[in-house]
């Protein structure tokens, strides 16, 4: 098996690894509420059938924002799109293997490149640069639902490309209960640091999940 082939086959097995939701998928309603300190705001959302979102019944425009931004990320990674359609045209090559066993793998697109770090056939490190931004997320641990791993706690380094400095470190632990056939978040808690300072923390909370 020649490098490009092996890189290729090591990327799709982690891709195909992750749980997304099929075809099937309902949607679904959940109250929301959101802790910032010492700031609670409460609402509703809705995930459609078709991944679109709608947040309502939020006081603070910039907290539904917030809200909606955060969902969306989820959803991403929740939705199933074919290794073909996302990867088909990209080229793999394989990069070293480090001292946790984890394998890099540059892959190079039409958009932009990224160096993926796959280990137990999972994507465990994600590294991007985007134009003045790079960031670098690290996953430290997953949750098997048996159908695919879903990233549980994981953290994002963002980097000024000109100063390469950190501008921020974002410390992530989520939450997943199965709701009918679907594992859906219920919990989500956002740490974020500056300069080493932990200067924020938001707790997402989501019950009353109703699926359809």
């Amino acid at each position: 098996m020649t490098a490009p082939n092996k890189a290729r086959e090591l990327f799709q097995t982690a891709y195909e690894s992750r749980y997304t939701w099929d075809t099937n998928f309902p949607g679904y309603s959940a109250d929301v509420k959101v802790v910032q300190g010492a700031e609670i705001y409460t609402g509703q959302i809705h995930i459609n059938h078709d991944m679109s979102i709608e947040v309502t019944g939020v006081t603070d425009q910039q907290v539904a924002e917030g809200i909606y931004t955060q969902l969306q990320d989820m959803v991403t990674h929740r939705q199933h799109t074919p290794f073909e359609e996302s990867h088909g045209n990209n080229e793999f090559v394989l990069g070293e293997t480090d001292n946790t066993n984890a394998v890099e793998i540059l892959v190079k697109g039409e958009s932009m490149d990224s160096t993926y770090k796959i280990r137990d056939e999972q994507i465990c490190q994600v590294n991007r640069v985007m134009g003045r931004m790079a960031f670098v997320i690290d996953t430290y641990k997953s949750l098997d639902t048996g159908e695919g791993y879903i990233p549980t706690c994981y953290d994002a380094t963002f980097r000024n490309t000109q100063t390469n400095t950190v501008d921020s470190i974002l410390k992530f632990e989520d939450t997943y209960e199965k709701i009918g056939n679907y594992y859906i978040m219920t919990k989500q808690v956002v740490q974020e640091y500056i300069n080493d300072n932990n200067t924020t923390n938001t707790e997402f909370n989501y019950s009353n999940i109703v699926l359809g």
